[in-house]
């Protein structure tokens, strides 16, 4: 089981479960749950914080009925708990401005427009995550198998090197 959380969250459960389906193959390596609107998206946040599972990403959608991803992505950026974690904005709406405001905000860390690529959307989430796991988690070796096995062997030998300089 791992101790990292990939968050997706959209209000058509169709575009959700095509988001669940292109990324499925990290499920051996992540937990993958889907949120149909952000209030859902903060129980599911909750509920891994006291299980201990740290965010590492979320996929947010801009246009929902009750709130916009942009402002939630910029609140999760706010919050210790979900700060460290990399933001995706997966939207075929959202304006300059708001994408501008949440990049200004620290709060985007990229930007995917509808519709995707199912091979795209996967290459993308696993460059995320291997910058989240070589920025957070100090046993690099098992994400090899799942991540970017270039990046994460010379983020390696960056940290032996760093080790021994010391």
């Amino acid at each position: 089981m791992s101790n990292y959380l990939i968050l997706c969250v959209d209000d058509e459960r169709d575009v959700l479960d095509s988001v669940v389906n292109d990324i499925a193959a990290l499920e051996s390596h992540f937990v993958i749950e889907a949120a149909e609107s952000v209030a859902e998206a903060r129980e599911i946040l909750a509920e891994a914080n006291t299980d201990n599972l740290e965010l590492a990403l979320i996929l947010c959608d801009h246009i929902m009925p009750e709130d916009l991803g942009v402002d939630f992505l910029i609140e999760l950026s706010g919050s210790p708990e979900t700060q460290k974690a990399r933001k995706l904005l997966l939207t075929g709406q959202a304006g300059l401005e708001e994408t501008v405001q949440a990049v200004n905000n620290a709060s985007l860390d990229y930007f995917i427009a509808k519709p995707w690529s199912g091979d795209t959307l996967q290459q993308v989430v696993v460059d995320q995550l291997t910058t989240f796991v070589i920025e957070n988690d100090s046993n690099l070796l098992p994400w090899v198998s799942a991540l970017d096995a270039e990046r994460i062997m010379e983020a390696i030998s960056n940290n032996r090197l760093s080790y021994s300089d010391n």
